[in-house]
Formats: structure tokens, C-alpha cells, sequence
């Protein structure tokens, strides 16, 4: 009787320890599972602070990186808005926002605290980014995210609605598409469609943005 009252007891606790190794190896094959598009290109920037913001700052957090400006009338304030969503959604020291601005000219750090107050960003890991436009368009190339050229005429001011993750130990990071093939960047638009195929500043589907925030809370376990 006593052998059968422990094996019924030791049945139960084993179970409960297969579970909990079940979830930890659950998450972490989720994170294995996160394509690796490269290490993130080095940048260094100067913030809405006047202060130094770098890659090897960042390292330590799961972060993403998008390319605007503060004074762009269409994508920028959906990118924004999305942004700030999935910023209080996380709701974690170890996350950041890198928002790196194309229009140097205009965008001083000045400028760009006065933006970041304008849009109600309160998280000390959010950080607008300014310096030489030169060096932003090659960063921008380095990421592979389209930024125009600023010789063209025009065109110097256009760019993508791409975002990258980038995780801890400094990795683009994306999840797989249902083909299973990388989508290497995540969008920051809005889509009037729920598969994410027409773009619509007033839409009300927002699919990347939140893929995004279960691949962050999936890089933060």
C-alpha cells in the first residue's frame, strides 16, 4: 500500500515537471525559430538628449530600429502611433525604440524632444536619433531598409515603412511568412485588409504590428 500511495503521489509532480520543461523548451525553440537575418550594422547617433546612442548601447535589450522624420505628413505618424502601442504594450526596461530621422537638417535634438512630447512618448528607452545625412543614408543601406538619396530631387525625404527587431545580443531577428520563408522586416503601416495587402494610413488592421509584439515578448523570455 505504501509503494502505491508514493507512486500516486510521484505521478502528478512528474507530470507538473514535464509541463514546466515542456513550456521552457516551447520558448525557447520559439526564439530558435525566429529566422536570423544579420548582426545589426554598427551605428552611432545622437539622441533627442544630446546624448550618444549607439549599437553596443543597446545591447542587453530587445529593440527595434525604423527610419522617419518629424515633420513627414503621411507614414511617419501611423508608424508612430504603432510604435507607442506596442511600447506600452510591452511595458519592459529591457525594450527600446530606435527611431532614426532621415531629415537631419531639420531634425535637431531640439526638435526631435519636441516631437517625442508632441506624440506622448514617455519610456527613457525611446530614442529619436539624428546626425550627418550621409552617414544615415549608408546606415539605412546597411539595414537594407529604403531611405531615398538625399542628391535626388524629391526624393531625399522618402523612405519604407519597415521596422527591424533586433534582439539581446544584437541579431535581426523576423518570423517566417506562410510560405515559411523570412519576412526579414516587419511593417509599421496600417492595412484596410486583415491579411496586410492594401495599405491605409485610416485602416484598422495592424497584422505586423502585432506579430511584433508576440516576437518581443517571445525575445524577452
Amino acid at each position: 500500500m505504501l509503494k502505491n500511495k508514493k507512486t500516486s503521489v510521484l505521478l502528478p509532480i512528474g507530470i507538473i515537471a514535464i509541463l514546466i520543461i515542456g513550456i521552457i523548451f516551447g520558448s525557447r525553440l520559439f526564439k530558435n525559430n525566429l529566422f536570423t537575418v544579420m548582426k545589426v550594422p554598427d551605428f552611432e547617433l545622437t539622441d533627442q538628449n544630446n546624448q550618444k546612442i549607439s549599437n553596443k548601447d543597446m545591447l542587453g535589450k530587445v529593440y527595434l530600429v525604423e527610419f522617419f522624420f518629424s515633420k513627414c505628413p503621411t507614414i511617419c505618424p501611423v508608424m508612430n502611433s504603432n510604435m507607442k502601442v506596442i511600447m506600452k504594450e510591452i511595458n519592459n526596461p529591457k525594450f527600446g525604440i530606435i527611431s532614426i530621422s532621415i531629415d537631419s537638417y531639420n531634425d535637431t535634438p531640439e526638435v526631435l524632444k519636441q516631437h517625442a512630447t508632441k506624440i506622448g512618448v514617455t519610456s527613457a528607452n525611446w530614442h529619436f536619433l539624428t546626425g550627418d545625412r550621409t552617414y544615415i543614408g549608408k546606415l539605412a543601406d546597411s539595414f537594407n531598409i529604403y531611405v531615398g538619396d538625399e542628391e535626388e530631387d524629391g526624393e531625399g525625404l522618402n523612405h519604407s515603412g519597415m521596422i527591424a527587431l533586433v534582439d539581446e545580443e544584437g541579431n535581426i531577428r523576423c518570423r517566417f511568412d506562410d510560405h515559411k520563408m523570412p519576412i526579414l522586416y516587419y511593417s509599421g503601416l496600417n492595412y484596410s485588409d486583415a491579411a496586410g495587402k492594401i495599405p491605409k494610413f485610416t485602416g484598422k488592421f495592424h497584422p505586423d504590428r502585432d506579430f511584433l509584439i508576440e516576437d518581443i515578448k517571445s525575445l524577452l523570455k
